[in-house]
């Protein structure tokens, strides 16, 4: 059963809304047949679903697995509070995209439940560029989704919701300005996600006893009855430390990280994507600096596109590709120098980077690429270099899922002679090459492109056949 299924509409009651429970939603599983249809609920929920919708708690927190249902309770406990408390309800997610998804579940609950609203998504919130969306019910209450940000969680009076909270981008400003919010009428605040290291509010807020605590791991949610297999998803991961953190709810010790999640959290921006599209990059008015670590079969190719704006570089496109032959691979990068704006490309040249480094160089010229070969040592450099820039906030990098655990992945150890050494677990997802892309352009950057050299075209037509 999908814990996101919706069944036939039907007109609810307002004392159902009013008491949480009623006809709203029934255990999952659970045989209906012999109940007319006009009588039977229509949201099926499980167990841990249904308790949190009908918890008395002002205050909760909530970590729960990936993919049990997280948002989906959540949007359906605030809309119904909404309807019962008449009390607008406030929703924050980590970015625009995570926001218009949030928003979408509600819309869906209405739907199901038959409940009147109109919506408005075509306001931004005054003076930034973040879209304000907005759902009306008829009683005058508003449900206000919003990306998570310190401006926008300021001037409102309602019920709240931190959806994905470890993953917000300025935790401790985003909560100095949303807790007031509830400080009136007895405002309720769910503060709901998945862990992401320890480093953060979310993480701090489990050992606070103000909060009712709730957590589900995904063995937890298979007892409740939703319908996964954990062992396959495992093993598909190849990655036990993200099975343990994603799926199983723990909050793992960074220690040894090179990058923390808080620290990627604060060189994130949500209206930057991964598409590498030829056109946008000829628009860009700055010098763009290319890093490409290859793979073929068991790792990505990455080909990392930064863009000087002053002294930040701020992230233009992410090409990956995995299993892509290299004549494929090589015409996609030949198509990236080829760009009157890149300045400069620094090229994974160990192992099986050879070939396409040494063409690159051939038809690029050698000012222009830079054959890069691993060793410990220049792996700290690289490293280094990019931990420095997000120190000190000098990139800019996509709000996405991959990324982030990618560069998390990477470990640093410090050995007793020599440089220290950094080792990431290959996954399905890649062995941090995302990460090594974005230190190779880094790198790019911070080099000298010298004289360009030269840049082979076809020949003029005229050259053959005369100007006349």
């Amino acid at each position: 059963m999908d814990s996101g299924e919706v069944g036939n509409e039907h007109q609810i009651d307002s004392r159902e809304v009013a008491s949480g429970t009623g006809g709203i939603y029934r255990p999952a599983g659970s045989a209906s047949s012999s109940v007319p249809a006009e009588c039977r609920p229509i949201i099926p929920l499980l167990s841990y679903q249904r308790a949190d919708i009908a918890s008395p708690a002002r205050l909760s927190w909530c970590c729960w697995s990936r993919q049990t249902g997280k948002s989906f309770t959540k949007s359906l406990k605030r809309l119904l509070r909404g309807l019962a408390r008449r009390r607008n309800q406030i929703l924050l997610s980590a970015g625009e995209r995570q926001s218009a998804e949030l928003m979408l579940k509600v819309r869906q609950h209405c739907r199901a439940l038959n409940i009147a609203c109109s919506f408005h998504g075509d306001r931004f919130f005054e003076g930034t560029r973040f879209r304000e969306l907005t759902i009306e019910l008829t009683n005058g209450v508003r449900i206000i989704g919003l990306p998570a940000n310190p401006m926008t969680a300021r001037g409102f009076t309602g019920d709240v919701l931190l959806d994905e909270f470890a993953m917000h981008r300025d935790d401790r400003a985003i909560w100095a300005s949303i807790f007031p919010t509830i400080l009136r009428g007895g405002g309720e605040l769910d503060v709901a996600s998945t862990p992401k290291g320890r480093d953060n509010l979310f993480a701090e807020l489990r050992t606070n006893d103000r909060f009712a605590r709730s957590v589900v791991t995904l063995p937890d949610a298979v007892a409740a009855g939703l319908d996964v297999d954990p062992e396959e998803i495992r093993r598909s991961m190849s990655d036990d430390e993200l099975f343990r953190q994603e799926f199983l709810c723990e909050f793992l010790d960074e220690s040894s990280v090179l990058l923390s999640h808080e620290l990627i959290a604060t060189v994130e921006d949500v209206s930057l994507d991964k598409g590498c599209d030829p056109a946008g990059l000829r628009r860009c008015k700055g010098p763009l600096y290319v890093g490409v670590d290859i793979g073929r079969c068991r790792d990505l190719t990455v080909m990392w596109v930064l863009e000087a704006d002053g002294e930040v570089l701020v992230t233009r496109a992410v090409r990956e590709s995995t299993g892509e032959p290299f004549r494929e691979q090589y015409q996609a990068l030949r198509e990236l120098l080829s760009l009157r704006r890149v300045a400069r490309c620094c090229i994974d040249a160990s192992g099986i980077g050879m070939a396409l480094a040494e063409a690159a160089v051939d038809e690029f010229g050698g000012s222009r690429v830079e054959p890069v070969t691993f060793t410990a040592a220049v792996k700290d450099e690289l490293a280094n270099r990019l931990r420095l820039r997000v120190e000190e906030q000098a990139i800019r990098i996509p709000a996405d899922e991959a990324i982030r655990n990618d560069w998390h992945s990477v470990r640093r150890s410090v050995t007793t002679a020599g440089p220290a050494r950094y080792e990431a677990a290959r996954s399905g997802a890649g062995h941090a090459d995302r990460f090594w892309s974005a230190c190779l352009a880094v790198r790019a950057a911070g080099q000298s492109a010298g004289a360009i050299e030269y840049l082979r075209g076809p020949g003029l037509r005229f050259g053959r056949e005369g100007i006349w």
